[in-house]
């Protein structure tokens, strides 16, 4: 009876370890596809949001990305942009903010390959965009490259993926 209880005991003792380790030291992939969902609640924002906090936002949203980042997108309704660094980023976010009432952004679809390496990632994702006044979501593919610098995983590429219409 005492070599089963110590059994139970040592199977616990385990699973607990092995809990506590994934909590503690998540892959890159699990920190990728959160620092996604980080960002898009970020992105996202409401009526009626405070001038402060909606500026203190834009400046979380431009912490996401590295500082020479390259974005060039291409949206249905907004047309094609290019973004170089960090600081016309929080620009963009800024003027979405004041230019729109509300936005939200999701990304309900992600496929994330992480390197070899385990020191850059490509994140192919499904982005869902509902600006004020819009019945459906804008639906865009988008291929977003990470890299990580320090102890962060920051995008550093996002580009609009071309699909079949």
């Amino acid at each position: 009876m005492k070599i089963i209880s110590r059994l139970v005991l040592l199977a616990v003792v385990i699973v607990a370890g092995v809990w506590l380790w994934t909590i503690l030291f998540p892959s890159p992939e699990k920190i990728v596809r959160k620092r996604l969902v980080q960002a898009a609640a970020e992105a996202s924002f409401k009526s009626g949001e405070n001038p402060l906090v909606s500026a203190a936002r834009a400046e979380t949203l431009a912490g996401f990305f590295s500082t020479n980042v390259e974005i060039n997108i291409n949206v249905l309704e907004f047309g094609r942009h290019n973004f170089v660094g960090r600081t016309e980023i929080m620009q963009a976010a800024a003027g979405a903010r004041t230019e729109l009432s509300s936005l939200k952004v999701e990304f309900p679809d992600m496929s994330i390959k992480v390197s070899p390496d385990k020191l850059s990632a490509v994140a192919d994702v499904t982005m869902k965009v509902q600006a004020a006044g819009q019945k459906d979501f804008n639906v865009q593919e988008m291929k977003l490259t990470f890299q990580k610098i320090g102890n962060d995983w920051l995008i550093t590429r996002v580009e609009t993926v071309r699909t079949l219409s």
